[in-house]
């Protein structure tokens, strides 16, 4: 009779081996593996893992593989840092969000190969999100929501070592996307999504606020631009005029990431040293305005300080536009950075443009980019 350990080493290489789960080779490498008598099913701190004895004696071998499929899937997300904002608004919610992403992809391989892998018993599993990320999938759930059957304990690992997993986790995916091309297997959804080749939304942002700021609106609107025509975006054509304000809402609401925030002002930074708009202005809005700051040439470096993001209750930056229209700031361009999680606007007044946080949602007026 296998012990744990043995039957935990010859999943492993069950899923090295199969077509459809060679991908995750390298991933269920990282970090080291144990057994112990006292975690009552498994958990992962985003790069180890460790399996409860009497949790595995209990499972059969598809169950097996399936379980160590689901900690890879903890490992392969960065669950535990690229989406920790979501563990500090609410644990319970963010676990079982995280769960849901994995399991879905669990139980679609299940359905194709029923005598390979399974879900074990006590697994959340819930179709209707199907195709959503982590973040769309909390946005979803009531709050306090818990559920699943193993554990995460992503602090665990301090942040250079989440960086340098990271970085190990991006290795091992794109090795597993050429050992799955070599063998000729089939890349799951998971792989294709994580090797689908990214827009740069900086190269996006800055290109937007440097045609958007260039010439006046009553010149600017009258010839499109052909760079963002040819994308099916309504852009003004350079006149050369000089900028006068520059505007940017951030979504204060608890959503979006303080360190997404502090990267999206630094290319702010980088645009104002461009374009050299006289004011700009930062309005931290949830479902209304929190705080309203202006800069001007001399103190530039001043828009990455650090801001208060726990923000009150839902998230509406309709009245953040509101508001510049009421103050008359009459900026030449805004810059939205949200979650997408907001009413919008029927019409605009000026150019503006919508940093989503949230994959899949894009606004019905401006411009969209997906900020990650």
């Amino acid at each position: 009779m296998l012990t744990v350990e043995q039957r935990i080493e010859r999943a492993h290489v069950r899923i090295m081996k199969h077509d459809a789960t060679l991908g995750y080779a390298s991933l269920i490498m990282i970090g080291d593996t144990t057994v112990d008598d006292v975690t009552p099913t498994a958990y992962t701190n985003g790069r180890d893992k460790v399996y409860g004895r009497a949790f595995v004696e209990g499972l059969n071998e598809q169950e097996l593989v399936g379980l160590i499929l689901h900690e890879a899937g903890h490992v392969m997300y960065q669950h535990g840092y690229l989406w920790k904002h979501l563990w500090a608004q609410d644990a319970q919610r963010a676990n079982q969000a995280a769960d849901h992403v994995i399991n879905i992809e669990i139980a679609e391989l299940a359905d194709k190969y029923p005598d390979f892998v399974a879900l074990p018993a006590g697994g959340l599993l819930d179709m209707q999100y199907r195709g959503m990320d982590t973040q769309e999938i909390f946005n979803r759930l009531p709050a306090g929501s818990g559920g699943g059957f193993d554990e995460h304990k992503f602090d665990e690992l301090s942040e250079a070592e989440a960086e340098a997993l990271t970085k190990e986790v991006e290795t091992a995916v794109r090795e597993g996307m050429y050992r799955i091309g070599k063998s000729g297997g089939t890349a799951s959804r998971a792989f294709t999504e994580l090797t689908a080749p990214k827009v740069n939304w900086r190269e996006e942002l800055i290109m937007f606020a440097t045609e958007a700021t260039k010439g006046s609106e009553d010149a600017s609107w009258r010839k499109l631009n052909r760079r963002w025509l040819s994308a099916g975006v309504l852009m003004p054509a350079s006149e050369g005029v000089t900028v006068a304000r520059l505007s940017v809402v951030l979504d204060v609401s608890g959503s979006v990431d303080a360190l997404l925030v502090s990267t999206f002002m630094s290319e702010v930074v980088g645009i104002c040293h461009m374009v050299r708009p006289l004011l700009v202005d930062v309005i931290c809005c949830d479902h209304e305005v929190r705080s309203h700051d202006v800069y001007d040439a001399s103190s530039y470096a001043d828009l990455e300080k650090k801001r208060n993001l726990g923000g009150g209750g839902g998230t509406n930056m309709p009245t953040a536009l509101d508001y510049i229209d009421k103050q008359g700031l009459n900026p030449n361009v805004v810059l939205v950075l949200t979650d997408g999680y907001t009413p919008y606007p029927t019409e605009l007044n000026r150019p503006t443009l919508w940093g989503i946080t949230t994959k899949g949602i894009t606004a019905p007026v401006g411009v969209t980019i997906h900020v990650r």
